[in-house]
């Protein structure tokens, strides 16, 4: 950070990193850095998201937990569950400790084994930030939840 002069003492560099390390690491990864710049999804994007979301809370119950995912989502064809390495349940548990991952960087202890919104909106939060296009985010939404 000096030698690109975003920073002039020790102090002005600890500060820096205190703003963009989420994660508490000591360092400021590409993905901390566009977030912190790029800040929350539009309202378009929030929209789809949630959409998705409702979608795949089939229960109707606000929580996307390992039922809900196992009616819309099948790991028989998961390449670990097809050579034996895992079952369908520990593939189903690590699709929902993605979503989970994201949302506990800010709140550690979050973790229990069910996606609430705020979590499921963390997770597509971070994934905007990658995205320019509104038309590009909505259609891999579309796509991926065929909405």
């Amino acid at each position: 950070m000096k030698d690109y002069r975003i920073a002039h003492s020790d102090e002005e560099v600890m500060a820096i990193i205190e703003i963009f390390d989420s994660d508490k690491s000591g360092t400021i990864s590409s993905e901390e850095f566009l977030r912190a710049i790029t800040g929350e999804m539009n309202e378009f994007r929030r929209n789809l998201a949630t959409q998705a979301f409702k979608k795949m809370d089939v229960s109707g119950d606000g929580v996307l937990d390992i039922n809900d995912i196992r009616i819309s989502y099948s790991a028989k064809k998961h390449p670990d569950v097809m050579m034996g390495k895992k079952t369908e349940d520990e593939v189903l548990y690590e699709f929902l400790d993605t979503f989970e991952a994201h949302y506990a960087i800010k709140n550690p202890g979050s973790r229990d084994g069910a996606i609430q919104l705020p979590e499921w909106l963390e997770y597509y939060n971070n994934i905007s930030c990658n995205i320019d296009l509104d038309e590009y985010f909505e259609l891999m939404i579309k796509n991926c939840y065929k909405l």
